[in-house]
């Protein structure tokens, strides 16, 4: 059986690692390069790495500074923010970043994810599904959250997975920071509807938590940050406790 996978992720602004509540009202949650060393150290399974306000901002993702973190890691390396381009990934890669995460660009072209698959092959094409519920459907939002869209989460992710990305990560926004659990009815329905990974994201708060998205919601992985940044769930105790669970692990 696959093992499970237990995910830190960086949110990154102005160059720092932050952490906010429904995407909104960020705090400071320390230098990006020494958190991602200590990860690595406690044995992630994985790290992913998200400029979120490089959309935004309409720049691309801050190259320079995936270089100085992937050079303390010796784990699988996720990047995403502001990516729109074969040139974008290229450059990622090269400084890198073993798998890149796209959103915003792949909704408004998604033809994007075509291009990506076939030069660089499915295994290290991510797409980020950041999603409301509004009116009883879940919906994708663009722009760090910022910007909603009439796009139906499950209806993409199908589409997406037909495209050829490799891996999906799932992002419930009303879950985002709440630390109250995450989505996993939603998460049960995407994992039954698409044949690739799904890596839950929002709403850690507990080590019940985790396990409740390997268990009801079926994740391939579990993501969370505030949780990890601001030492409430160590790793190790946590990949203890859900091997205890008989959820397999890398430990």
């Amino acid at each position: 059986m696959l093992t499970k996978r237990i995910i830190p992720c960086l949110d990154i602004k102005d160059g720092r690692t932050v952490k906010g509540v429904n995407f909104v009202d960020l705090r400071d949650a320390g230098d990006p390069v020494e958190l991602a060393e200590a990860y690595a150290a406690e044995g992630a399974d994985e790290l992913v790495f998200l400029d979120i306000s490089a959309t935004e901002e309409k720049r691309k993702t801050l190259a320079d500074l995936v270089w100085r973190v992937a050079e303390r890691l010796d784990i699988p390396f996720t990047v995403g923010g502001g990516i729109s381009s074969v040139a974008d990934v290229d450059l990622l890669l090269h400084n890198g970043a073993d798998k890149v995460s796209v959103n915003s660009a792949a909704v408004r072209n998604p033809g994007l994810i075509d291009a990506l698959v076939k030069k660089f092959g499915s295994q290290c094409i991510v797409v980020a599904l950041d999603a409301r519920l509004v009116g009883g459907k879940w919906l994708i939002h663009l722009v760090g959250g910022k910007v909603p869209t009439e796009v139906e989460l499950f209806s993409w992710a199908r589409e997406v997975a037909n495209r050829g990305a490799g891996e999906l990560l799932f992002t419930s926004m009303d879950h985002d920071g709440t630390k109250g659990g995450f989505a996993n009815e939603a998460l049960a329905r995407l994992s039954r509807e698409v044949n690739i990974p799904v890596i839950a994201s929002g709403g850690a708060g507990s080590m019940a938590h985790f396990a409740d998205a390997f268990l009801e919601g079926q994740a391939d992985a579990a993501l969370a940050a505030s949780v990890f940044h601001f030492k409430e769930i160590p790793i190790p105790e946590l990949k203890k406790y859900l091997a205890d669970r008989n959820i397999p692990m890398r430990i």
